[in-house]
């Protein structure tokens, strides 16, 4: 069955460790032309890209810097670790030889005395290197130390127990030790007893001395780097800023072009080009797109002017059979007379019927053809009154012998004053009524009434309604519901012209199906 759209329209226009330990080796814990042109679109003026808190030059930048301060951060970890090492290290080691010849040189007699043992200590303790060592001598149960103490808290039981594993070792132990936030270094090495044969190993006496020196000088120097690195890491970031905003200008510049003249073509500016400037691959996008363009612009104009050949056809051949169709109609005319007077046989009169309605049905065509050839030449014109917008829906109904209560139902609200075109929207409210007449079923209901500043013309019947897949298509032109139906009453552009005269007034038309039944047709236009 043939849509609305076929009726009969009316005409409209790191941490640090807590200890260390080993010899020579250390253990830590942590953790987008016409040939009639059209009026150009009014164009708003082109506006760049909108900037972004987070956008991509801020991205670039940021990234820029985070590798700079990741490359700094990593140069002076690595730069710590070596420093801080090779300055422990070296201290250690000087402490730990020095420490180690005093031990070896002592002399003393077995088993030792406690007063003789202190004055060895205190010799011992004079001798330190790189500084001053508080010493300790254990024999036994003898205690001794160079301090008035005579064991240390700092000497773990760790270090105590590899010495005393060690006890034939010449080399000793160290271990290194953070008490109280303060650094030591603790040395443990073990007296030996050495034969005059020189074939006779050494042989432990069971005597261990233990040396505590600190190392607060050496973390001093330690922190001094530190805060060095970090106060020369900020200058290099902010060294390293002005590269960054340099790179990320020269990658975001051609960027900015590629959008702005995306935008612009958007617009329909296809003549927009971009400047591309040597090899890298935002030159490549740019040359891409400038072809890409240039190939657009030639469719679009290979578009336009068919385009404009197919209205100009239509409004040409409209306006030839004009003239023919008028004599036409005048003697269809005189010949429906002699019809229906008897003066013709049946056969005839069948056939000059048959002639008059297929001659009235090609002039519909003809005058709508021009009216929606005037829309599309944009030629339709606006000769708007204030008017009665229930007057005017009441004359339509009259005008055509649309009164039967049976078949129209009329809910008018007075008073309703609008600026219009009246002939176009008599064109509007005829080509929506007769579709619901001849396609819906009676009464077909048309309401008028003020929704804010619009009025509101609502036109409903009783039919089966519109369906789902042929909805979105009831105002294009010439389009079928049955596209196995070739023939209809109507030209097939009713519903496109009262779509054009709607927008025409600035207003909507809208169709839609009724929850109990029956199409709807609702047009907004403004007051």
């Amino acid at each position: 069955m043939k849509t609305r759209a076929a009726l009969r329209r009316g005409p409209r226009p790191e941490q640090e460790p807590t200890s260390e330990q080993g010899w020579g080796a250390e253990q830590r814990s942590g953790s987008e032309q016409d040939i009639r042109p059209e009026p150009a679109p009014r164009r708003r003026r082109a506006r760049g890209p909108r900037r972004r808190p987070f956008g991509l030059r801020t991205r670039l930048v940021l990234a820029f810097l985070l590798v700079a301060a990741v490359g700094c951060g990593t140069t002076a970890a690595l730069t710590y670790r070596a420093a801080r090492n090779a300055i422990l290290e070296q201290t250690q080691n000087t402490a730990v030889s020095a420490f180690r010849e005093q031990v070896q040189g002592l002399n003393t007699a077995l088993p030792p005395s406690a007063e003789s043992l202190h004055d060895q200590v205190l010799r011992i303790a004079r001798q330190g290197k790189p500084r001053t060592w508080r010493v300790y001598a254990e024999y036994g149960s003898v205690r001794v130390s160079s301090t008035d103490r005579p064991t240390s808290s700092v000497i773990t039981p760790e270090l105590r127990a590899r010495a005393q594993e060690n006890a034939d070792a010449p080399h000793g132990s160290f271990q290194r030790v953070v008490k109280n936030g303060t650094p030591y270094l603790t040395m443990a090495v073990p007296a030996l007893f050495h034969a005059f044969d020189a074939d006779d190993a050494a042989r432990p006496t069971g005597l261990v001395l233990y040396a505590v020196m600190e190392l607060d000088e050496e973390e001093a120097n330690v922190e001094a780097m530190v805060t060095a690195a970090r106060d020369g890491a900020l200058p290099a970031l902010a060294v390293a800023l002005i590269p960054a905003l340099i790179a990320s200008r020269g990658v975001l510049r051609p960027v900015r072009e590629l959008g702005i003249a995306a935008h612009n073509m958007g617009r329909g500016r296809l003549d927009t080009r971009i400047h591309a400037k040597g090899s890298d691959e935002l030159s490549d996008l740019a040359r891409t797109f400038n072809e890409s363009a240039a190939e657009l612009e030639r469719s679009v104009a290979e578009l336009r002017s068919a385009e404009a050949r197919a209205r100009r056809f239509a409004s040409d051949v409209s306006h030839e059979l004009r003239t023919p169709l008028a004599g036409m109609l005048a003697v269809t005319e005189v010949l429906d007379e002699d019809a229906d007077s008897g003066t013709l046989d049946s056969d005839t009169a069948r056939a000059v019927r048959l002639i008059s309605a297929e001659t009235g049905r090609l002039a519909v065509l003809v005058e709508d053809l021009m009216e929606i050839s005037r829309f599309d030449a944009r030629a339709a014109e606006l000769h708007t009154d204030e008017v009665d917008a229930a007057d005017c829906v009441r004359k339509t109904l009259q005008n055509r012998h649309w009164t039967d209560p049976a078949s129209v139902v009329l809910y008018l609200a007075p008073g309703i004053r609008a600026r219009l075109d009246p002939r176009r929207f008599d064109v509007v409210v005829a080509n929506l009524v007769g579709n619901a007449l001849r396609h819906g079923g009676a009464p077909v209901t048309v309401r008028v009434y003020e929704a804010g500043d619009h009025f509101v013309t609502e036109v409903a019947d009783r039919g089966p309604g519109i369906h789902p897949d042929v909805l979105p298509h009831v105002f294009d032109r010439f389009y079928k519901a049955d596209q196995a139906r070739t023939r209809s009453a109507g030209s097939g552009l009713g519903l496109a012209i009262t779509l054009e005269n709607v927008h025409l007034h600035g207003g909507t038309v809208e169709a839609a199906n009724h929850p109990d039944g029956g199409a709807v047709f609702t047009v907004r236009m403004p007051l």
